[in-house]
């Protein structure tokens, strides 16, 4: 996977830049090309002259150096990567990072840089836990900057916490998945879905108690409005039903907002028919059989109100029997997620199912980021690099654009 592909490895000062000798070699070995930039303090931890025998590559360190500038201007070096590496990222680097600061080399290559960038942050367990150290790291994670840790443990000086650089083999693997997940999300050219027709859903319902408390759950929408988007990028005619969201109405797209599992199922079915159908709503199965007309009040002694549960409509298993071309629903589950998700499949009808685990600590729900299992009627299994959910929608629709010309 790696064999070919070029990294740029910008090297900051700490203790941790020793583990980049052995990240250095795993990348070679991979067949992967390593150009290395370092920081001036970098060069007191480990000495240009090793990185340079194992990359097999000159080492750059000074942004003014005529000789550096003549073999590789900073331009090029900022360029001609695949991806770009911080690591170790220290809290100063970071710092001038969000700042945009260019005042040497390293820094200059990354305000220069169009290429991705992935940091791996190192410090002192307090410098990671500082505000300033936050809030540089909400803001290049809002820049797209990923981020490989930190681990929490031992720390060279002593102290044990947050801080401590991710292990050479921890970053070689999500370089890997970097690279495999660009492979599934190439991006489409042309507008191959021009004149379909498609339908997705998006968002969570809210199932009224009475006028102030509802049932619902934490879905954002993030998914299925980043797949609306990009099915009408591709050039298909699409309608989004979407429940209650934060999120700004997608490009292209027809949208029509509901609250309800009831009003969700009333617009879907008004929509069709269409070819393609992606159901990534997170639909409440039950809701309240009567809403009260006011608030429900607390009283002493009384304990809580009981409720009565009716089944919400199947929205997924109805526009299954519609037979539309293709339709996509989504699986949010905990556990064992293939198996539950293709119990699922069989059980809508649908022609796929998106399934991911939403278990505690995922971070899916309200997340940027999806790790997804494509599951078919076939019973064919891929699971997806973890990437951003608009690379999700993106590579997602790129096997629908697939599917349906090999099937017109």
């Amino acid at each position: 996977m790696l064999d070919g592909k070029k990294l740029l490895l910008i090297i900051s000062g700490g203790i941790a830049a020793y583990k980049c000798l052995d990240l250095v070699r795993r990348l070679k070995e991979r067949g992967m090309t390593v150009r290395v930039v370092m920081t001036r303090a970098a060069t007191q931890f480990v000495t240009p002259l090793s990185l340079s025998a194992l990359t097999e590559e000159p080492v750059c360190q000074d942004l003014f150096s005529l000789t550096d500038e003549a073999q590789m201007g900073h331009i090029r070096l900022s360029r001609e990567a695949d991806l770009v590496l911080v690591a170790p990222a220290s809290a100063d680097i970071l710092a001038r990072m969000a700042a945009g600061m260019a005042d040497d080399l390293a820094t200059t290559v990354l305000l220069a840089t169009d290429k991705p960038v992935i940091t791996a942050p190192a410090m002192n367990v307090f410098m990671w836990n500082h505000a300033a150290t936050r809030h540089n790291l909400s803001l290049l994670h809002d820049r797209g900057i990923r981020r490989i840790g930190p681990d929490t443990g031992d720390l060279a000086c002593g102290e044990q916490g947050g801080g401590r650089m991710a292990e050479p083999v921890q970053i070689l693997a999500a370089i890997e998945d970097f690279f495999a997940e660009r492979e599934v999300a190439k991006p489409l050219t042309g507008k191959p879905l021009t004149g379909k027709r498609a339908l997705v859903t998006s968002g969570p319902t809210h199932e009224p108690i009475d006028p102030v408390r509802f049932i619902a759950n934490r879905s954002s929408g993030k998914q299925g409005h980043a797949v609306a988007a990009a099915l009408a990028a591709a050039g298909a005619e699409v309608t989004l039903i979407s429940g209650p969201v934060s999120l700004p109405d997608p490009e292209g797209c027809h949208v029509v907002a509901t609250e309800t599992a009831v009003g969700m199922h009333r617009a879907s079915l008004a929509a069709l028919p269409v070819d393609i159908a992606v159901c990534a709503a997170a639909v409440a199965d039950w809701r309240v059989n009567e809403t009260a007309e006011g608030k429900i009040k607390k009283t002493a002694g009384h304990g809580p109100p009981s409720l009565q549960l009716v089944e919400n409509p199947d929205i997924l298993q109805e526009i299954s029997a519609r037979n539309p071309r293709l339709v996509v629903g989504f699986a949010a589950e905990t556990g064992d997620v293939i198996e539950r998700a293709k119990a699922k499949l069989r059980r809508k009808g649908c022609d796929w199912i998106v399934a991911n685990d939403v278990s505690t600590g995922t971070g899916v729900f309200g997340g940027d980021d999806n790790k997804v299992h494509l599951i078919t009627k076939d019973g064919t299994v891929e699971s997806w690099a973890c990437m951003s959910k608009h690379d999700v929608a993106g590579a997602l629709v790129a096997r629908i654009a697939e599917t349906l010309g090999e099937h017109p």
